[in-house]
């Protein structure tokens, strides 16, 4: 018997979103949901109209991992006390402040979102321990649907459906490779990389790669990781997911009571976080001096 499961089919997906999302994330599949996200924001690296900013910015090039941790430690924020928090407002008013600056379409930012809500449900379709329940698909597309209106984000599609069409076109039209896609994506590779040893990174430069499917490659210009790579990774993967499973079954893992949202203590960035930080204290600097204005926003 899972609890957690049992809770969520207590629940609304619609009206009860938050709690739902909160349960998948931060009890269920911790671990797989920050391995999904950080490949959803490294899939948005593919659109070039993304990575020129990011390349301009230089955010990418000179502090990848704080730049890394502001983003993973807001959305966390959000998710974990909620989008009209006090701490969830605080982290909105950040991320707000940071796309405000930057001459950003809607539709970018429509396409950002909508790999927050896909990429983690492909990943655990795949990976996952346990499939998730349709209530915990839904739960995510109106729980994002939500955090995205927060953004100011415009004609956010009213249904799962039509949301994953608009990323599966967005994606069609807009992947295809740039000078911009190669360096940014050299970068977040060279960042995950740098999270092993020293004599064990261009091994898990090589898994980064096998991750990526044909249109990422395409995209970055990347050269696919050897086959035995892919295969090593995929079955390294979906053997933890049944391990994990078995040990749900058997009662050796049991469900976890504390969520583990933005509960980052070994953070890179900000050690000990979440203590003696407030939301306020995340975010990217000031753009730079010299950054070519038509990167940045409008103020008449």
């Amino acid at each position: 018997m899972n609890v957690w499961v049992d809770r969520i089919s207590a629940l609304d997906p619609v009206k009860d979103h938050e709690e739902i999302y909160r349960i998948s994330a931060g009890h269920e599949f911790p671990w797989d949901y920050t391995r999904a996200l950080e490949f959803a924001l490294f899939r948005t690296y593919c659109v070039p109209s993304i990575s020129a900013l990011l390349d301009a910015t230089r955010e990418f090039r000179d502090r990848p991992q704080r730049r890394y941790d502001d983003t993973a430690l807001l959305m966390a924020e959000i998710a974990a006390h909620g989008y009209d928090s006090p701490r969830g407002k605080e982290a909105l008013r950040v991320v707000n402040r940071m796309h405000g600056r930057y001459a950003i379409s809607n539709d970018d930012m429509l396409y950002v979102l909508s790999t927050f809500v896909y990429d983690p449900v492909d990943w655990l379709d795949r990976y996952g321990w346990r499939p998730l329940t349709e209530a915990e698909k839904l739960a995510a597309f109106h729980y994002y649907r939500e955090v995205g209106r927060r953004m100011g984000i415009r004609d956010i599609p009213s249904t799962f459906v039509e949301f994953r069409s608009f990323k599966s076109a967005y994606e069609s039209s807009h992947f295809r490779f740039s000078e911009t896609n190669r360096r940014v994506g050299e970068y977040t590779v060279g960042l995950f990389a740098s999270w092993f040893p020293r004599f064990l990174r261009p091994l898990a430069r090589l898994g980064v790669r096998s991750m990526l499917d044909p249109m990422m490659l395409n995209a970055f210009g990347f050269r696919p990781a050897p086959r035995w790579v892919t295969a090593v990774g995929g079955f390294s993967l979906k053997a933890r997911a049944r391990l994990l499973g078995w040990g749900r079954t058997v009662g050796v893992v049991r469900p976890r009571k504390v969520s583990r949202l933005a509960q980052e203590a070994r953070n890179r960035t900000y050690p000990g976080y979440p203590t003696g930080y407030e939301p306020g204290d995340l975010g990217a600097p000031e753009p730079p001096a010299d950054l070519d204005p038509q990167w940045l926003r409008s103020r008449s």
